[in-house]
């Protein structure tokens, strides 16, 4: 299945929603951060903040045509947490800024989590 001008468009509209999704939830990781938090519990805390917020832009401006789940999407986001460790920790040990460590993170996960809200998430209607 080839790429579609539909297909580019909803791309589009997933990163577009994800400059905002992005300024929130780092903006909260970086304010923790700056607070003295743990650098991996300030991810966690700002996650869990983002989850909610990331549901509304995805599902009312990405995905609009599409059926979900708001457990499907949990599930998603505690599965992109893990991803989202996992690669942290891997950039951690290469980075030295834990501001960089974060966003760095965030756009190489952020890849991953368009094809598992498209595929499991928010289900095309005429599926």
């Amino acid at each position: 299945m080839g790429f579609s001008m539909i297909r580019i468009w909803e791309i589009g509209r997933y990163y577009a929603a994800g400059i905002v999704n992005t300024a929130f939830g780092y903006g909260a990781f970086s304010a923790l951060l700056w607070l003295g938090v743990n650098l991996y519990l300030s991810q966690l805390l700002a996650h869990i903040a983002g989850v909610t917020f990331n549901y509304i832009t995805y599902s009312r401006h990405v995905f609009k045509n599409s059926k979900s789940t708001k457990k499907r999407f949990a599930a998603s986001y505690a599965g992109n947490y893990l991803i989202s460790l996992g690669t942290m920790a891997l950039v951690d040990q290469i980075i030295v800024s834990q501001y960089v460590v974060g966003l760095l993170t965030i756009f190489l996960v952020s890849i991953l989590n368009f094809f598992i809200l498209k595929k499991f998430v928010f289900k095309d209607i005429s599926e």
